[in-house]
């Protein structure tokens, strides 16, 4: 690899990071307890149909998790599909109902409270309790699920959290939330959505993408 004018083998990084006793990045997952969706049919209104017209015709969500010192740590992320611009996210120690209302809110506050749009997620229960469709429901959206089994049917997020990681969070060991939280805000706010361009949007950042709509 060559990073910051340097060329070395991930050979030689791991012998010097097991020379100075540094911790390799950690490939293990955390235990999810399965649940079940409170109420409501799960339909797929999206369809893999990825490029929306113009602002707030779209979103969609997903949780990814990040280990914090000697535990899991999960990030909430509502993108706006016309941009690929993430909107909101958020950090929380429990995967639960509250982290995609906590999310969703910071999102639709932040957009000016629209109404009319399509929000799109897997079918973890956090999307399908009473709460979280009660507040889609409020706030005059349409909720889409991606079909059990089919990851791709949410591509677009899951892209977005590979680049994350690959770019910022598996660089770096977090011992603190507070450490992650900043990693996210000057990856998300400090590069991704103003400076990094995306091919989906011509090679324009998500914030370019949205000042010429």
């Amino acid at each position: 690899m060559v990073e910051y004018g340097k060329q070395v083998s991930a050979g030689r990084v791991y012998r010097l990071m097991k020379s100075m006793a540094l911790p390799k990045m950690s490939t293990s997952k955390p235990v999810y307890t399965k649940t079940v969706s409170e109420q409501g049919e799960c339909i797929n209104h999206l369809d893999k149909q990825f490029g929306p017209a113009k602002p707030n015709l779209v979103w969609a969500s997903d949780i990814t998790y990040v280990r914090v010192g000697g535990r899991f740590c999960y990030v909430c992320v509502v993108m706006d599909l016309f941009s690929r611009k993430i909107i909101a996210y958020k950090v929380s120690s429990k995967i639960d109902k509250q982290l995609a209302l906590d999310a969703f809110s910071i999102a639709y506050s932040k957009r000016g409270k629209p109404s009319g749009v399509m929000f799109h997620s897997d079918r973890g229960c956090q999307y399908t309790s009473k709460d979280f469709r009660k507040a889609i429901d409020q706030a005059g959206f349409v909720q889409s699920f991606s079909a059990k089994g089919h990851p791709y049917d949410n591509a677009v997020v899951e892209s977005f959290f590979r680049y994350l990681k690959k770019e910022e969070l598996d660089r770096k060991s977090f011992q603190s939330v507070m450490e992650l939280e900043l990693s996210l805000f000057e990856y998300i706010v400090g590069f991704y959505n103003p400076r990094r361009p995306h091919s989906f949007n011509d090679l324009l950042s998500p914030d370019e993408k949205e000042a010429i709509c």
